[in-house]
């Protein structure tokens, strides 16, 4: 913060500050930010990483469902709607219980911000610890091709992923999710 505050003592007109803030956003989110940094700043189990809320923050400005929802992310999340049980809930896309069939048991492993998916709490409640392989082909038929399509890009999932080793799912998941957030920091930029 410091050297921020540092930066911006010289700057006397708007003009000045924007192109300060241009040039410190520039240096900041370069390419290696958004396939190398922000890719390993989502390697984490913390709910609390700001990695995780620049997600969440991607999923509102592109007017994201909730998975396999109908609903967006935003009106999920809003306080109205939220009852005993909230109306999004933050779903283990390999559930716990499962990948602890496969001798995955940690909880640093097992709630990885990348296993992770905003969906409605039926679907939550009814998916439970089923394997991916077994209950995605069900919701995949609620969806039009393109709702497909654009599922697949809000909630970073790649092609095939129920399928995958959950070591390999990981980071694959980690590098579209910060394509989800690059994406969203564009439509700001513009």
């Amino acid at each position: 913060m410091e050297s921020d505050l540092a930066g911006i003592r010289p700057v006397k007109t708007a003009d000045e500050f924007e192109q300060w803030l241009e040039n410190n956003i520039a240096a900041q989110f370069t390419s290696d930010y958004w396939t190398l940094n922000l890719p390993l700043a989502l390697a984490t189990s913390a709910s609390t990483s700001p990695s995780l809320y620049a997600y969440y923050a991607a999923l509102f400005i592109l007017d994201a469902q909730g998975l396999f929802s109908r609903l967006k992310v935003s009106d999920l999340f809003q306080e109205g709607l939220r009852a005993n049980k909230s109306a999004l809930e933050r779903h283990h896309l390999f559930p716990k219980a499962y990948l602890q069939k496969l001798g995955i048991s940690e909880q640093r492993e097992t709630n990885q911000i990348a296993n992770y998916a905003l969906v409605e709490w039926s679907d939550n409640i009814e998916i439970s610890d089923t394997a991916p392989s077994e209950y995605l082909p069900d919701y995949l038929a609620r969806l039009s091709p393109e709702d497909k399509r654009k599922m697949f890009f809000w909630h970073a999932l790649p092609e095939g992923w129920e399928n995958m080793d959950y070591q390999e799912f990981l980071p694959k998941r980690r590098v579209l999710m910060a394509d989800v957030v690059k994406t969203a920091f564009e439509r700001l930029s513009d």
